[in-house]
């Protein structure tokens, strides 16, 4: 029989959720755990998306594991190198034996004075509701909806005859081979398909209404290689995690600080790997670096297809389907016998479970997170989201290390209940992630807020975080303990 009654409920058991359950039974054996999945395998975002070529846009020795070294030579890795990485992470520490699948966190209730959480479940498997407590939920379902990706309604699309897939919906059976292949979108998918799909596709056509920021990043890691083989494991990792970390950091720092010289610098990247081979236009935003996230592309794989005529880019506006094809607005037409809608992906917090304290209704939008991690007025309740500007690992790392270091606290001292309180004034509510793309500003209302200071500011700066999630002390003004 499985315990119905935990101190830790963990929802999600992709790359955080993985990561949370070691943290937590590491630092603090003694806590009973079980992680919910609501699909029937473990591994979030890289088993659930199968479109070609999906890769990560972190280099994998910040997107890895702390505590797990990366051996893969490949810094830049494909989808199922990573999804075997975290299921050997679940496998080596009997992770795998805690997650609970096919079982979907729906609705969770706090009560201050039992100081638990209730927690509806949708038993998927037994096509029932079961109900769980804990004394701490830890949500890392992320912040993608995963039951559908955003696409935009255009007109004449149910006159065009061949295909149109949306990336999050891709089967087995979407037929590319010596096709020709429109993809729709500039973003992180787009530039990983167009490459892909490109060695067997007739012609890919990668069509923007707007540029996006693409730098060449090397797919592998040359200084990394060179300490594996002569360095244990364990030191070589740690040597060259904290080296892309710094480097990340520099990078992001220098574009926000000297905005026009990083934007000739990276156009100038694009123009030596194109050889003129396109209109560099095409990957010339009007906003600022890192106004929306900068893409990468390993060892300029999508540079080579489109400078080998592969693939093409471009930047213009649909007017409409037609039955071969898309017009534009331009009046070029498009001929497609398969449409790649990379439009984007939908937001949807907690993964869309409802949450009520003492009978009333949280509503997200109405709340404000603390150091990232907790949300003002909800007790006994952690989230992981990873940094908009580096990998999302590195912060779901120190946002478990610091969850285990509260759970800690709060026994040393006989407390029960930890909520975060909004006392000061003067902290002004800012949107939760700083950032002009699309899709986070279709959602962001509907997400907590972040403030103007300290504790309530989002830093997305891994140094910065370090130390207050490891050494900052817990009990502060924001803070509200309870027995």
């Amino acid at each position: 029989m499985q315990p119905s009654d935990l101190d830790v409920l963990i929802v999600g058991a992709g790359l955080s959720g993985i990561g949370a359950a070691y943290h937590l039974q590491t630092k603090c054996p003694d806590k009973t755990y079980a992680i919910l999945e609501g699909r029937e395998r473990l591994g979030g975002t890289w088993d659930f998306f199968r479109y070609p070529g999906i890769r990560s846009d972190s280099d994998m020795y910040t997107l890895g594991y702390s505590f797990r070294p990366w051996t893969n030579p490949k810094a830049i890795a494909d989808g199922p190198a990573i999804l075997a990485y975290v299921r050997e992470t679940a496998e080596a520490y009997g992770i795998d034996r805690k997650i609970r699948y096919r079982q979907r966190a729906v609705r969770a209730s706090w009560s201050s004075k039992d100081a638990r959480w209730t927690v509806e479940v949708r038993d998927d498997a037994a096509g029932e509701t079961v109900r769980l407590t804990c004394k701490f939920l830890f949500m890392c379902a992320g912040y993608y909806d995963y039951d559908a990706g955003y696409t935009p309604e255009l007109a004449g699309m149910d006159r065009f005859r061949g295909r149109i897939v949306h990336p999050q919906k891709w089967t087995p059976d979407v037929a590319y081979e010596g096709k020709r292949v429109v993809v729709i979108g500039s973003g992180a998918t787009a530039v990983t398909l167009v490459p892909e799909l490109a060695k067997r596709a007739a012609h890919v056509t990668m069509l923007q209404r707007s540029p996006t920021y693409v730098i060449t990043v090397p797919e592998r890691d040359a200084i990394a290689n060179w300490m594996r083989a002569r360095l244990p494991a364990g030191v070589a990792y740690s040597v060259a995690r904290w080296k892309n970390v710094g480097l990340a950091m520099a990078f992001y720092a220098y574009c926000r600080r000297f905005p026009d010289q990083a934007k000739r610098l990276m156009i100038g990247g694009v123009k030596k790997a194109l050889r003129g081979a396109s209109a560099v236009e095409n990957f010339t935003p009007s906003y600022a670096p890192w106004d929306q996230r900068v893409c990468m592309v390993p060892d300029g794989d999508l540079f080579d297809a489109i400078r080998e005529g592969r693939a093409s880019v471009v930047t213009d506006h649909i007017a409409s389907f037609t039955e071969t094809g898309i017009r534009l607005r331009s009046g070029e037409e498009l001929a497609a016998d398969l449409v790649v809608m990379a439009t984007g992906l939908q937001l949807k917090f907690l993964g869309g479970l409802e949450l009520e304290v003492d009978g009333a209704r949280v509503e997200p939008s109405k709340t404000m997170t603390y150091k990232g991690i907790m949300c003002s007025d909800v007790p006994n309740m952690a989230l992981a989201i990873g940094y908009t500007n580096a990998s999302w690992t590195l912060k779901c790392d120190l946002t478990s290390e610091y969850v285990c270091r509260l759970l800690l606290y709060m026994d040393a001292h006989g407390y029960r209940q930890c909520c975060p309180r909004r006392t000061d004034p003067t902290v002004k509510e800012m949107p939760i992630i700083d950032f002009s793309s699309s899709y986070i500003q279709r959602a962001i209302d509907r997400f907590p807020r972040q403030g103007s200071a300290t504790p309530w500011k989002l830093y997305q700066n891994y140094a910065i975080d370090r130390f207050l999630l490891r050494h900052a002390p817990l009990k502060d003004r924001a803070m509200e303990f309870r027995a």
